[in-house]
């Protein structure tokens, strides 16, 4: 009888990669590969890469030795954006095999029929500029929520970032396929689905030689509201640009998109903006947080920021800390700016100490709690619909609300995956929210129509 051959996967990075490593997985499985966890011994070990930071590069680098410390004999193959990139100083790690490039990693079950350790490593990956098929992608194996692919590639130039030459130009998905994925997660039990992509807002891009729409987001956002199942979905980060006032205000009379979303700022000074060439100003930004807070007073708004962009003195530094403070928003996710090889911020003479860096991003991740607090402290009192995760957690059950709360109640099995209706009565020594359970999710009125006054 032959032999299973195993596989284990470790995936670094965003949404969209864990999207795409359950579709690798997939397809592996399909060609009768059995999947083990990664600290188990395997016969090929996977490491589905990120290269937003440098810090990406080196926890790749990381890994591969871990992985040969614990399984010397291991075949390992690299994929992902960090392996479209510099795939030959992937090569020269010690006991890498195989480096898959953007469209390789999609066919890595070609490259894996011989499993003996390679004296050379292999490089498979193409030229970036060359089209790109879409591959749909969603991620499996938790019955909470699936991240849900619709979009990859990205046609704009910010002069700090490396994914468009990772993972080359705009494409989607169709909408009809998207509603085909959507069915098939909601046959696995799952209750909630992300939306991902490089450039989400830039849905409907089919070709990548054109930058014709064929398609839009809005239109995305109207065909999933009109679907059958009784899912909640989220939109995962989207372009302020993109963020048109007309789906702003589809949202926020949805009886399936939840009041969240999670928008890009990265500066709040127009001088830096224009410095890394983003597609958009301060007022603009201001402009889409003010409609969603008109039409959506409960709606959580997350915000991405860089600190340490070269020429950001200490002046443009308080004005964008000073905008973010007086900014309605409820979170930050605050990233320390990177050199990236190929960019124009690279060139860049005008450089940040580090220490300036870090300390920066220590101010604004001060900032993001307090203002994640306020968010909370906002809604004590409101009840609101609960998606429960699984697992016991040293006693308790952790979950988030439409408005991306997190709480945490008495562990219950019976709540596991499930979806509550709640009392948020207030904030845990953890920072999450204490709740009391009001009914069941067969007996509680729609996410929007819920009363939040406070």
């Amino acid at each position: 009888m032959e032999q299973v051959r195993t596989f284990a996967m470790h995936t670094l990075g965003c949404k969209l990669n864990f999207s795409e490593s359950s579709a690798i997985a997939k397809k592996l499985a399909d060609e009768g590969f059995s999947k083990v966890a990664f600290k188990e011994k395997a016969d090929v070990y996977i490491i589905n890469t990120c290269s937003v930071t440098n810090e990406a590069d080196k926890e790749c680098r990381m890994i591969v030795r871990n992985t040969l410390n614990q399984a010397p004999g291991a075949f390992i193959a690299v994929i992902g954006c960090y392996a479209q990139l510099k795939p030959e100083e992937i090569s020269k790690i010690e006991g890498v095999d195989i480096v898959l490039g953007a469209s390789e990693k999609f066919n890595i079950a070609n490259y894996l029929q011989q499993l003996d350790k390679k004296t050379h490593t292999e490089i498979h990956s193409c030229e970036i500029e060359q089209p790109l098929a879409f591959h749909s992608s969603y991620s499996s194996g938790d019955r909470t929520r699936s991240f849900l692919k619709v979009q990859d590639g990205c046609d704009y130039n910010c002069s700090y970032c490396t994914i468009p030459l990772a993972r080359g130009k705009s494409r989607s998905n169709t909408i009809e396929n998207v509603v085909k994925n959507i069915n098939e997660i909601a046959d696995k039990g799952v209750k909630e689905i992300v939306l991902t992509g490089v450039n989400l807002g830039d849905f409907g891009i089919s070709d990548p030689n054109s930058t014709e729409h064929i398609e839009s987001f809005y239109q995305l956002v109207q065909a999933i509201e009109n679907t059958t199942n009784e899912m909640r979905f989220r939109i995962s980060s989207i372009e302020p640009n993109l963020l048109k006032n007309e789906i702003i205000e589809y949202i926020s009379r949805s009886n399936k998109f939840v009041p969240h979303f999670h928008i890009p700022l990265q500066s709040g000074s127009d001088t830096i903006l224009k410095k890394m060439r983003r597609r958009y100003l301060r007022d603009l930004y201001v402009d889409r947080v003010v409609q969603i807070k008109s039409l959506m007073p409960h709606c959580c708004i997350g915000v991405d920021v860089i600190v340490g962009f070269p020429g950001e003195t200490d002046e443009l530094f308080n004005e964008t800390y000073q905008f973010l403070n007086e900014l309605d928003i409820s979170y930050l996710h605050v990233f320390t700016y990177s050199e990236r090889s190929n960019t124009l911020a690279a060139s860049d003479k005008d450089v940040i100490p580090t220490e300036v860096r870090r300390k920066r991003n220590r101010m604004l991740k001060i900032l993001s709690e307090k203002k994640l607090r306020n968010f909370y402290e906002q809604h004590i009192g409101t009840e609101r619909i609960v998606l429960f995760e699984s697992g016991n957690k040293d006693g308790f059950l952790y979950g988030y609300t439409d408005n991306y709360i997190k709480v945490r109640t008495e562990l219950n099995p019976d709540l596991a995956y499930q979806k509550a209706n709640v009392l948020l009565k207030g904030i845990n020594e953890d920072g999450t929210v204490g709740i009391e359970i009001r009914n069941t999710f067969n007996e509680i009125k729609e996410p929007h129509k819920l009363s939040a006054t406070y």
